[in-house]
């Protein structure tokens, strides 16, 4: 039975997902150790937020506790910035192709597919993202490519080059270990110079000497003329599971060149 008309998909997946019981108010621990308990059959069992392989395979599972428990925004916020620029520059949405760098199950591109852009491209370094935005929102993506961009050679660096992105977006993904500076700098180097780029961060990773370099990788950016900004904004991405704002910066640019993976030593 499909969902009603008025609710979202995301509002559909959540309503069919196990029940989520969030850690007590004010027992904070670092974002990357995040973790909530999950009721499957007469068991609870305790997930890391970042364990996406586990949270993935559990249909609505991401929905549940991202958007329904802990209030995430950065899809919506990430979208609304992007069209504001696009037609600030006289551009049409509907001729982007975009690459949805760290695409998950798909809750960003099903996002995307509100402003009729051409396509979008997914990328995701583990298997299970793509199993969830397969069953969950089939036909969402052109295509998905499923790899480590870090590799080399890279079967997804050669996949990605015989499409034509005009656009890359990244939400939400980087640091952590999940997409370090190389991966997010191979995949801006295979959009369309003249592209557009629109990602987000967590506000502290760009403080100075933040070990996870993209604080100079993101100076290196705009000093060197790599990305002409168009928009920078701070605001919350969601909870955490104590109950606190995380702060995030939304930035909207377009390329003006490919980054010099050469110098990328001595820019992080």
């Amino acid at each position: 039975m499909s969902a009603p008309a008025s609710t979202t998909l995301v509002d559909h997946l959540a309503s069919k997902s196990p029940s989520v019981r969030l850690p007590a108010i004010g027992e904070e621990v670092s974002q990357d150790e995040e973790w909530v308990e999950v009721e499957l059959g007469r068991e609870w069992r305790k997930i890391r937020l970042h364990d996406y392989e586990a949270i993935f395979s559990i249909q609505g599972l991401y929905e549940r506790i991202v958007y329904d428990q802990l209030k995430c925004q950065s899809p919506q916020v990430v979208r609304r910035l992007l069209v504001e620029q696009l037609l600030a520059a006289d551009v049409d949405p509907q001729s982007l192709t975009i690459l949805d760098l760290g695409a998950g199950n798909g809750c960003v591109a099903e996002e995307l597919r509100k402003l009729s852009v051409s396509g979008i491209v997914g990328l995701d370094i583990i298997p299970e993202a793509k199993e969830a935005a397969e069953r969950d929102r089939p036909g969402l993506y052109d295509s998905y490519v499923v790899g480590d961009i870090c590799e080399t050679p890279s079967d997804a660096v050669r996949t990605l080059s015989s499409k034509s992105l005009t656009c890359l977006v990244s939400v939400a993904a980087l640091g952590f270990g999940d997409i370090p500076p190389l991966a997010f700098s191979r995949a801006f180097n295979q959009i369309e110079t003249g592209g557009w780029v629109a990602f987000t961060i967590k506000e502290s990773f760009l403080l100075e000497g933040d070990p996870s370099g993209f604080a100079t990788l993101a100076h290196s950016l705009l000093q060197d003329k790599i990305l002409q900004l168009k928009a920078k904004k701070a605001y919350t991405h969601r909870l955490s599971t104590a109950g606190s704002a995380l702060t995030y910066v939304a930035f909207v640019g377009q390329k003006l060149r490919n980054i010099d993976e050469a110098r990328l030593p001595e820019i992080v």
